[in-house]
C-alpha cells in the first residue's frame, strides 16, 4: 500500500483564519495533514524569521499547533520538528489576493517560500476578500496540489494560486500567469494617542493594478484563478552585463 503524502499547512491569518479549516478538510482527502500556524494574524510579515527570540508552541488539537511566530517560522518549525519530512507545504487560504508585488510583502507567500528553501515543494493559496465560503479555493488548491505531488516542481520554485471570491461553477478555469503590476495608495496618516503622542498608519485604503496580458491581475479580473511560479533566486540576470561595464576605483 502506497504511503499517503504528508502535507504541512501554514498561513499568515493565524489560528482563526477563515480559510484554514476548509483547506485542511479538503487536503485531508489527498494526504495526512498537520497545521502549524501563527497564534495571531501576521499579514504582510514578509519573510521574517525569529532569530533573537524563542518560539513558543501551543497544541490546539492533534495535528494542529499555534506558534507565537511568523509564517516562515511556522513553515521551518513545522517541517523540521513538529511535522517532519513533509512532501508538500501549503500556505493559506489567505483572506485577500496576493497579486503582483503583493508577494514581496505577503506572509502567505513567505510560508510557501520557506518550504522551498527547505527543499519541499510548496503552494501559496489566496482568495479574494468577497463574501462566501472558501470551498472553491480549497477545491482548486487540491487540484493543484495533486499535480505538484504527481509532477514535482523545479528546484527553488513555489506556486502562488489566487482564486476569485466566486462559487466554483462561476470560476472559468485556472490560467498560468506572470506577476502583474500593483498600485498602492501612498497616504500616510498621522494621528495622536490619548497622551497626545504622534503615531502613523502606513496602510493605504486603495489598491489597484494593471491588467497586462498574461498577468495574474488580468486573469482574476476575467474570472479565472491564476497560478504563478515564483523563484527564490531574485537575481535580475539581464542587468549583470550592464553592471560589469561599471568602473569602480577602490
Amino acid at each position: 500500500m502506497a504511503r499517503r503524502p504528508r502535507i504541512l499547512v501554514v498561513n499568515d491569518d493565524g489560528v482563526h483564519g477563515e480559510g484554514l479549516e476548509p483547506l485542511l478538510a479538503a487536503l485531508s482527502a489527498l494526504g495526512d495533514t498537520a497545521a502549524v500556524v501563527p497564534e495571531r494574524e501576521r499579514s504582510a510579515d514578509s519573510h521574517c524569521l525569529s532569530l533573537r527570540s524563542p518560539l513558543r508552541v501551543r497544541r490546539v488539537r492533534p495535528g494542529f499547533f499555534a506558534v507565537d511566530g511568523s509564517p516562515a517560522d511556522c513553515a521551518r518549525l513545522g517541517a523540521l520538528e513538529l511535522f517532519r519530512r513533509p512532501d508538500l507545504v501549503v500556505s493559506g487560504i489567505n483572506r485577500g489576493f496576493n497579486l503582483g508585488s503583493d508577494v514581496v510583502y505577503s506572509g502567505t507567500v513567505a510560508g510557501a517560500m520557506e518550504g522551498v528553501i527547505l527543499g519541499v515543494p510548496a503552494l501559496a493559496v489566496s482568495r479574494g476578500s468577497g463574501r462566501g465560503d472558501h470551498c472553491a479555493a480549497a477545491a482548486i488548491a487540491v487540484r493543484v496540489c495533486r499535480e505538484i505531488l504527481r509532477r514535482g516542481l523545479p528546484s527553488g520554485v513555489c506556486l502562488s494560486l489566487n482564486v476569485p471570491a466566486l462559487p466554483l461553477k462561476r470560476i472559468r478555469g485556472i490560467r498560468t500567469t506572470a506577476l502583474g503590476r500593483r498600485i498602492y495608495g501612498r497616504k500616510v496618516t498621522l494621528r495622536k494617542d490619548p497622551y497626545g503622542l504622534p503615531y502613523y498608519w502606513l496602510a493605504g485604503r486603495y489598491v489597484s493594478g494593471h491588467s497586462d496580458p498574461g498577468s495574474d491581475i488580468a486573469a482574476i479580473r476575467e474570472g479565472f484563478a491564476s497560478l504563478t511560479p515564483l523563484h527564490v533566486d531574485t537575481t535580475h540576470r539581464a542587468t549583470l552585463p550592464h553592471l560589469r561595464r561599471w568602473k569602480f576605483t577602490l
